[in-house]
């Protein structure tokens, strides 16, 4: 393990670390995981893929696999805590794209990126239980140091170059920044959970109701017919105006009484709010956080990549998606230019500047802001007629910017 390889060492074997390793494998380039866990399961809850991180999974050969864990989306539809209908956009192929759009539950991604590593690059490609504590390089190489879950010290690797996919706790970030501190608090925080309940609307849609100030939530499928009544696994979002937690703890169990009450009246004709939140066994708790954009993430023969790159608020179904665009650069660069920090400079100077973007725009005008137009102009009270409250052009016109900005425009993408 010690010797030096001629090879790519990724960290971290999350979602952008699976799909760095399978973009790189399809090029010839060889390559390891080394991921800190030891047991990699399905954690966290649902996210979207959008179109643009479709076309990248399509490439890899992966649609089938995604279809057979996840929901294809049809629409994204965005109401006031009324339930009043504000907005609704077709999404994915409903939408002209030539990619669906999923809704899937993170750690069936994740098992899906995994088990196509596994096939295609040899179970010796994945190391777990390896925390890397940082990095050192000579002039053709680089070095990676671990311990175990109880700190002892683990045989190093080397490797030609290093990329940092270890997440919004990176350790090769802060070997780099390390004065950076927490990520920065948005006075936000979130709930989550996942809970098996009838389809409503299209049956493949992504809602947004409310507003943060009296309460927002985002539902969606991301598993179909899980039982022999016809449920689907909702996958829910609750967003609140919170003072900052003295711990950012991620995926920690909460109590409902911690976030329901803000909703207990929220029946709507095609979904019982407080009845899907009260039915859900574990929601999870976590702070919405992200960090300044840097001016660079590549120091030498390192690099970084995914959240430990760029975090951003999970408000336009994005951060998975941002992370799998990083890695259909990142694997195009050393291609093209060998391993090399030429390579990682011809990665850093594109990424870093379409990121800093989202993030950026992430908080202050993701698709979301539809909603915070329509509360702040109606008082936060019910409408007669949306018209009279914004036009239709303008909410487009907001969802069209942020596709832009992100990415996924259908212009962008020839589709």
């Amino acid at each position: 393990m010690g010797n030096s390889h001629d090879d790519v060492l990724i960290i971290g074997g999350g979602i952008g670390g699976l799909v760095m390793a399978l973009s790189l494998h399809q090029k010839g380039i060889p390559c390891r995981i080394f991921e800190a866990v030891q047991d990699l399961r399905a954690v966290g809850a649902g996210i979207n893929l959008l179109p643009h991180a479709v076309k990248e999974l399509d490439a890899l050969g992966l649609i089938s696999a995604l279809d057979s864990v996840g929901i294809r989306t049809k629409d994204a539809s965005y109401f006031n805590r009324f339930g009043q209908h504000i907005y609704t956009e077709p999404a994915g192929l409903d939408a002209g794209y030539q990619w669906p759009q999923f809704s899937i539950h993170r750690g069936d991604l994740q098992k899906v990126l995994l088990d196509a590593v596994l096939e295609r690059l040899g179970r010796d490609a994945v190391m777990t239980g390896y925390r890397c504590t940082g990095t050192e390089q000579t002039e053709d190489s680089v070095t990676a140091h671990f311990v175990d879950a109880d700190g002892n010290r683990l045989p190093p690797a080397t490797g030609k170059v290093l990329i940092g996919a270890d997440g919004i706790k990176s350790a090769i970030r802060s070997q780099f920044y390390p004065d950076e501190g927490d990520p920065i608090y948005s006075g936000l925080t979130i709930w989550r959970g996942v809970v098996p309940a009838k389809p409503f609307l299209s049956g493949a849609n992504t809602i947004r109701a409310g507003w943060m100030s009296v309460g927002k939530i985002m539902v969606y499928p991301i598993r179909d017919n899980i039982d022999e009544q016809g449920n689907q696994l909702q996958n829910w979002v609750v967003t609140l105006e919170r003072p900052r937690p003295e711990t950012y703890d991620w995926n920690k169990p909460a109590a409902h009484e911690d976030f329901i009450e803000p909703f207990l009246d929220w029946h709507f004709d095609w979904l019982d709010v407080p009845e899907l939140l009260r039915k859900t066994e574990t929601p999870l708790v976590f702070p919405m956080v992200d960090r300044d954009p840097v001016p660079t993430w590549t120091f030498g023969r390192v690099t970084l990549m995914g959240d430990a790159a760029h975090p951003m608020y999970p408000r336009g179904s994005n951060g998975a998606g941002q992370s799998i665009l990083d890695a259909k650069a990142l694997a195009l660069d050393l291609e093209e230019k060998g391993l090399t920090p030429a390579a990682l400079q011809a990665y850093d100077r594109v990424r870093v500047e379409a990121t800093s973007k989202v993030v950026l725009t992430n908080r202050v005008n993701p698709p979301d802001a539809i909603l915070r137009e329509v509360h702040e102009r109606s008082g936060g009270k019910p409408f007669d007629r949306i018209e009279d409250v914004i036009s239709v052009d303008e909410m487009a016109s907001i969802s069209q910017t942020y596709k832009r900005v992100a990415g996924f425009h259908q212009e962008q993408l020839g589709g």
